[in-house]
């Protein structure tokens, strides 16, 4: 009998298992600068400024700045930019020798997480306890948010126009938040109902902000003592100089104050809030940095916002602002007719939809398809298309893209695996894929797994961070 020839065969690897010791140096490194840029970006706000500053050391230039400079079309291969759009999206360039309406080479990752919003009428006192009432944004578990310390991040925006930003619980001293749970001994009623019906997200996740009535100043009789929120209103006013009202022009959240860690005695994973998505917009922001060469088509690393809740909002994918980029970059090579040279990009462009997907968790095996999961360790995970049910809301790539992609990872020998996300009518879930789509842009979804997704903290292998940046480095590289 012939000998069977074993290269006839796919055989799935875990890549820690053919890494150097040089190598997994190089991941763990490379993961110390990734847990900075997560503990330093709660909010997509505070992403796109850690990103912004990433970027400024770096040498790249503002749309606007670029503008200023009028470069000739003949020397804008190799410019380096950055385009945000309204405070909570921003795309990022590296100019290729083509000109636009030959395509963009582009990764796009979202840089919103699910969280807990604060309510426009947040402050509510009740029984000696000053609560802030929240919204719930994205698709979260409501049970695993009480019992854990809680920070406060975002922007007060007052009359005038002045911006007070919020960073409260991250630093050592700050103080923190926290949601009350029933005690297990009163809990018997609430734990035999079904998990989803555990909490009235109206009722019991409101967080605790304050305790304590105001002193009454003995030397003055008529000072009265003040109520709990009184008492706090008085602190906000003299420490930020904030008034009730305010809140109304806020955009205002609570995430876990939690800051990345290391998991397991061999320090392989990684335990956060926002990997989801976070540590794809990292990867390529890292990505695009990393690249010594000028492309040959214009490289852009994208970071969206609002795909926890649907691509929507102007910040959104389903927005127009990657055709708005794309036209501005039209406009600096001089295009005549601009909307016809973006139209012409769109189509000639081809992109990552950089997003997680769901790791293949033995402890929860019954959800999985295990032959067509993506696993810890074992590279960035590629998805032909994402969805649910009958692969509804996805994209679904053509076998040539995928082709084209597998090879890109093959010849720079990037450990990659193909999966989809749970079996077939276990659930699902979208990305920004299907709207790029829509563009007329030709994509594929490419990511980190992940165990305990939308979970307060999050898991992701220090090796598929790592290939996930490689990944996205030989895609645009090119």
């Amino acid at each position: 009998m012939a000998k069977f020839d074993e290269s006839l065969e796919f055989k799935r690897k875990n890549s820690w298992q053919y890494m150097s010791e040089e190598q997994k140096k190089e991941v763990f490194d490379f993961c110390e600068d990734y847990k900075k840029f997560l503990n330093n970006s709660k909010t997509e706000r505070e992403a796109v400024d850690t990103a912004v500053e990433m970027l400024r050391a770096d040498g790249y230039l503002s749309l606007e700045e670029v503008k200023a400079k009028k470069i000739s079309p003949d020397k804008l291969p190799g410019t380096k930019l950055y385009y945000i759009h309204h405070n909570r999206c921003i795309f990022i360039a590296k100019l290729g020798k083509s000109r636009p309406d030959e395509g963009f080479n582009l990764v796009g990752a979202h840089v919103d997480c699910p969280r807990l919003d604060l309510k426009p009428w947040p402050i509510m006192e009740k029984n000696n306890f000053l609560y802030f009432k929240t919204h719930y944004y994205g698709g979260i578990k409501m049970y695993q948010w009480p019992t854990i310390p809680l920070a406060l991040h975002g922007v007060i925006v007052k009359a005038d126009g002045t911006k007070i930003n919020f960073r409260i619980g991250e630093d050592e001293g700050d103080p923190k938040f926290m949601i009350s749970d029933i005690l297990p001994h009163l809990g018997h009623q609430q734990m035999s109902k079904p998990a989803n019906a555990f909490m009235d997200p109206e009722v019991h996740l409101n967080v605790i902000v304050g305790s304590m009535p105001g002193f009454i100043n003995e030397s003055d009789p008529e000072d009265k003592p003040l109520t709990v929120k009184q008492a706090i209103l008085t602190y906000l006013a003299e420490k930020y100089n904030v008034t009730e009202r305010d809140f109304i022009n806020a955009e205002l959240v609570i995430t876990p104050a939690d800051k990345a860690v290391d998991i397991g005695f061999d320090r392989a994973i990684i335990a956060a809030y926002g990997h989801d998505d976070r540590v794809c917009a990292f990867t390529e922001l890292r990505a695009l940095l990393d690249m010594k060469s000028i492309p040959t088509k214009t490289a852009v690393a994208y970071f969206a916002d609002k795909e926890e809740i649907g691509s929507v909002g102007v910040t959104g994918a389903r927005s127009n602002s990657l055709e708005l980029f794309a036209m501005e970059v039209a406009d600096l090579y001089g295009y005549d007719e601009t909307l016809l040279a973006t139209k012409r990009c769109l189509a000639a462009s081809k992109m990552l939809s950089a997003d997680v997907t769901a790791a293949f968790d033995p402890s929860y095996a019954e959800v999985y398809d295990e032959s067509n999961a993506a696993f810890m360790g074992g590279g960035i995970a590629i998805e032909k298309y994402t969805g649910s049910g009958g692969k509804g809301g996805t994209s679904d790539a053509p076998a040539e893209f995928v082709a084209e992609v597998t090879g890109i990872f093959d010849s720079q020998n990037v450990a990659w695996q193909i999966n989809e996300m749970g079996k077939m009518n276990a659930g699902g879930g979208g990305t920004i894929a299907q709207f790029m789509a829509d563009k007329g842009v030709e994509v594929i979804d490419c990511g980190v797994p992940l165990f305990s997704m939308h979970a307060p903290l999050e898991m992701a292998s220090k090796a598929d961070v790592y290939w996930a940046y490689k990944g996205y480095l030989a895609f645009i590289d090119r």
